[in-house]
């Protein structure tokens, strides 16, 4: 197969690869950058950006918009011509600032899901940044449309669909994550989300770019979603176990120790499945033993604090520091393949390889 171009409003990467956003800590600068400068589009995580900033203890949120500011340029330095973006979760709190770090950063893409970022057109107005919702169903990609193009005459330059296999939270019922094969399947979504867009736009449906996410382990996977349709995948599990992830040395090996079994539905604090790796801390958690005591800031709008069985941010910042004791990691179903830490740039030449052979 010949390998595409990635298109998505006005930029352009090499390759038809997006390395999904990982937050608390594993997506950074390091990682965005090293995607981008190896033909990907490298995606920085918004989420408690600042947690190793000087005054992150002081003024959360403040540290958290610096935070990403910096990473943004940082990740620029490492990658000058490469395509760099953020993903900012709509169930942040404070979600309209962190998009504006974003623009001030120099972003040249914003993905938003965890909720639908109705608003995202009016906060980029007037910039260049190229914005993309994250949806789970044609659907949801619907709504976005109808309501970007009647209130702000605006189309997404992307449409990340995220199936039921995707790490981290998922866009799906309990009952719905075990229907992966039938009509929640990434496939089968995919194909609705296009299908409706065309209904929706018709030519001009051409114009935004389809990019498919969860459980995408391979060149034979990303063939397979190109021959659906799609113009890229979306792959997150994967650059974990790279030198350059930003992640904690022990947050990667346990990608690298993590079996079939190790794989676990969570319910997270913010109301919301989720995809882990199973561990003492869960197990605790489940109990009612890792209530948090306070709240540094409520930085989740579904997360109410006197109820949350724990701190999630706190949570996700100790298991990208390596404290698996007090965190848990996020992860694809298809974590238990990964079996080795490897470069960016080996990585994304052996899925080009692949992919080319096809």
């Amino acid at each position: 197969m010949l390998i595409p171009e990635l298109h998505i409003g006005p930029y352009t990467a090499k390759y038809p690869v997006v390395q999904g956003g990982m937050g608390v800590g594993i997506s950074l600068s390091q990682l965005a950058g090293a995607v981008a400068k190896a033909g990907g589009v490298g995606v920085i995580s918004g989420v408690e950006t600042g947690y190793s900033w000087p005054t992150y203890d002081d003024d959360k949120q403040k540290a958290n918009r610096e935070a990403l500011v910096w990473h943004l340029q940082e990740a620029r330095r490492i990658a000058p011509e490469g395509v760099i973006g953020v993903n900012i979760m709509v169930a942040l709190n404070n979600y309209e600032e962190m998009v504006a770090a974003a623009v001030e950063g120099g972003a040249d893409i914003i993905f938003s899901g965890a909720g639908l970022p109705l608003v995202l057109p009016a906060l980029v107005a007037g910039t260049p940044v190229a914005i993309a919702p994250i949806v789970s169903s044609a659907k949801a990609a619907a709504i976005m449309v109808k309501q970007w193009r009647a209130k702000y005459n605006r189309l997404p330059d992307a449409i990340v669909v995220e199936g039921p296999l995707a790490g981290g939270h998922l866009g799906f019922s309990y009952e719905q994550l075990h229907d992966t094969s039938g009509q929640f399947a990434l496939d089968t979504i995919v194909v609705g989300v296009i299908e409706a867009l065309k209904q929706l736009l018709g030519e001009k449906s051409q114009s935004i770019a389809i990019i498919a996410g969860g459980g995408v382990f391979s060149g034979s996977d990303i063939a397979k979603l190109l021959r659906l349709g799609v113009n890229g995948v979306q792959m997150a599990t994967r650059f974990v176990a790279t030198v350059e992830c930003d992640a904690h040395e022990a947050f990667k090996q346990a990608y690298v120790q993590a079996t079939l079994a190790d794989v676990v539905i969570i319910k997270s604090p913010v109301g919301m499945p989720g995809r882990a790796l199973g561990n003492a801390f869960l197990d605790e958690a489940k109990v009612g033993n890792k209530q948090p005591e306070w709240c540094r800031v409520n930085c989740l709008k579904p997360c109410n604090p006197s109820q949350a069985p724990y701190c999630i941010a706190d949570a996700l910042v100790n298991a990208a520091q390596g404290h698996f004791h007090e965190g848990f990691a996020f992860c694809g179903s298809e974590v238990h393949r990964v079996d080795r830490i490897t470069t960016v740039s080996e990585l994304m030449q052996e899925l080009m390889g692949e992919l080319a052979e096809q």
